[in-house]
């Protein structure tokens, strides 16, 4: 049995239960949510509001309205939440957002090797969730289910419009870096700390987590390969005790769709990047073999690198 890296978790500032724990971040998301989105009605008015998220084309600067309905009615709660929720509530910053980098250089390459040799899998899950089927009963829902995906990637493609390779860069740095620290922050931090404090067991925290972690997307055909993200950056800070593996995993997903949707835009290479059939059988087994070998020794790695005494019997197999 090999210790988990959750070795703070008898840190005595913070008593609350995890429940209730879970209970206040959450109504700290939500507040924070609401004060940033009235803040915008007050600025684009709710039909200004109206008028941009339905992408009506006599939007004045339709594009740059976008940016900051996302930037502040999301990107800024999710970095808000967790980093208030971590300093003022718990007093535990540490352990929360887990910002420290003591952790082997070479875990950034796995995760660097990692995250492009899961492609393959990715796109098997992609196409399996793609078939998904709701009984007739519900086709109300799966109505509503495909208009919602198909309004997100109306408003992506938008944000993702990229005239100039400065286009390209910001986009870099708004979708790839801000949204990955923000994201991680918010769910492999404070939320999968919470769920293994709760559950005593870091691979049920991780698991609980990587799906609230693609629900909260809400894009359904998309929810299976989100769920395989959201468990490999969970135990990239789990085995490691940083968050920054997962930051730096969560970039590089990201960052490749946004380089690769700028270079097929401009005609530098052929391959849509919405293909999902890229690879055949072979491969998708290839890449998920590949997948646990290398996550094997990035645990090793990881947990080799500093060992960490026992906290309230949380243990890794």
């Amino acid at each position: 049995m090999i210790n988990t890296p959750y070795k703070q978790l008898n840190n005595g500032a913070n008593r609350l239960h995890p429940a209730l724990q879970l209970l206040i971040f959450g109504a700290i998301f939500i507040g924070t949510l609401l004060i940033c989105n009235v803040a915008l009605i007050g600025v684009f008015g709710i039909k200004g509001i109206m008028d941009i998220a339905s992408l009506n084309p006599s939007t004045p600067h339709l594009n740059n309205s976008l940016w900051v309905l996302q930037l502040v009615g999301t990107t800024l709660p999710i970095f808000v939440a967790p980093v208030f929720f971590a300093k003022v509530i718990v007093n535990d910053e540490h352990d929360y957002i887990k910002p420290g980098i003591n952790f082997h250089w070479a875990l950034l390459v796995l995760v660097f090797l990692l995250m492009f040799l899961s492609n393959p899998t990715i796109e098997l899950l992609s196409n399996i969730n793609l078939k998904m089927k709701l009984p007739h009963y519900l086709k109300g829902l799966e109505d509503w289910m495909k208009d919602s995906e198909n309004s997100a990637q109306k408003i992506t493609g938008i944000m993702l419009r990229m005239n100039t390779i400065w286009d390209m860069l910001l986009d870099l740095l708004l979708i790839g870096l801000l949204t990955a620290i923000v994201e991680e922050f918010m769910f492999r931090g404070v939320i999968q700390t919470i769920f293994v404090r709760w559950t005593h067991n870091v691979h049920a925290a991780v698991w609980i987590t990587a799906i609230l972690f693609s629900a909260f997307h809400m894009e359904f055909y998309g929810f299976l390969p989100r769920v395989l993200l959201g468990v490999l950056f969970g135990y990239f800070v789990a085995w490691s005790g940083s968050i920054w593996p997962a930051v730096w995993a969560h970039f590089i997903n990201n960052g490749t769709d946004v380089v690769v949707t700028y270079l097929y835009q401009h005609k530098t290479i052929s391959q849509n990047p919405d293909d999902q059939h890229l690879f055949n059988y072979i491969g998708y087994t290839f890449s998920a073999a590949l997948l646990i070998l290398l996550m094997l020794i990035y645990r090793k790695i990881a947990l080799e690198k500093k060992p960490f005494p026992e906290a309230d019997g949380e243990e890794l197999d």
